[in-house]
């Protein structure tokens, strides 16, 4: 944690190194319909948006991406990122890049309530996006990793007496894939803590880490989940996958650890091609059945 610059470089990387209001929808060159800048909420004046992928004749099912790393979310143009899901974009899923409110205005817990929003919104609007609300998956790199997991681990029924209709919906997911994600923020976020220091979305009051640590809220329900991590990666260790996964089969739950042997935080080359083989294969036995073919409505 000595070069600070050089560690949030990686985290604002990450979405690269892990696969590494209504717009009107646009079609790519390679037959992708893109819709830009969906609101799914606002806090502070602000809107909280995600881009829809839906490849043309494709089936579905919904796949949401946490465009997050060290907790912040960086907007970029939907044709410039839309790479980043080829491999999902090729299989036939539709992907949702959703952005939360970002570190350093937010910490935590306050990303937390916006990704499970997202997901809300999704599952009340899922015939817009021409999705089953029964088929989503939702995955990340290192903080997304994080994000992912908190969905999959504590997901709720809704409130159905709130006056805010998305509120009222179940933010539950049916299927997990997190790259080296931290899994329990209580040792991140002491007082003394280099990772507080140096990641903003990490000040946040210590007595609310077992709130947002996935570790902490593993249970039978928990969705099947599929953690890729390097050996040697020193900024998020491979211990936080290892106790996720013992925790996750101690439950039950089908869940599975891909490690990658000699790699750190982020995959290159052939690391990352095993990786995004990994990803996609588990979204496809999980999340496609018969009735995830497209339909002749769609």
């Amino acid at each position: 944690m000595r070069r600070s610059a050089r560690v949030q470089s990686v985290f604002l990387c990450m979405i690269l190194l892990a696969v590494l209001a209504v717009s009107i929808p646009a079609r790519s060159a390679s037959g992708i319909q893109i819709t830009p800048d969906v609101v799914y909420g606002h806090k502070h004046g602000m809107a909280l948006t995600f881009d829809v992928f839906r490849p043309d004749g494709g089936n579905n099912v919904g796949i949401l991406f946490m465009v997050s790393g060290g907790w912040y979310s960086k907007w970029a143009p939907p044709e410039q990122t839309m790479g980043l899901f080829k491999p999902l974009l090729d299989k036939g899923f539709t992907v949702f890049a959703v952005r939360h409110g970002s570190s350093p205005k937010y910490v935590v817990p306050e990303v937390v309530s916006d990704v499970r929003r997202s997901v809300r919104f999704i599952r009340l609007h899922a015939k817009r996006f021409g999705v089953d609300p029964e088929r989503l998956g939702v995955c990340g790199a290192s903080a997304g990793g994080h994000l992912s997991l908190m969905l999959g681990a504590t997901s709720d029924a809704g409130d159905p007496r709130d006056e805010d209709k998305v509120l009222r919906v179940t933010n539950r997911v049916a299927a997990v894939v997190a790259y080296f994600p931290p899994t329990d923020l209580r040792p991140l976020v002491k007082e003394d803590s280099p990772y507080r220091v140096h990641f903003p979305a990490l000040r946040f009051d210590p007595n609310e880490a077992d709130a947002v640590s996935p570790l902490q809220h593993v249970s039978p329900d928990d969705p099947p989940t599929l953690m890729i991590h390097g050996d040697k990666d020193t900024l998020v260790p491979l211990w936080h996958s290892e106790k996720m996964r013992d925790a996750l089969k101690a439950q039950g739950v089908a869940t599975d650890l891909l490690t990658i042997k000699g790699a750190g935080h982020g995959f290159r080359g052939e690391d990352a091609q095993r990786g995004n083989a990994a990803w996609v294969a588990w979204f496809e036995k999980h999340l496609l059945s018969p009735a995830s073919k497209p339909s002749a409505e769609q």
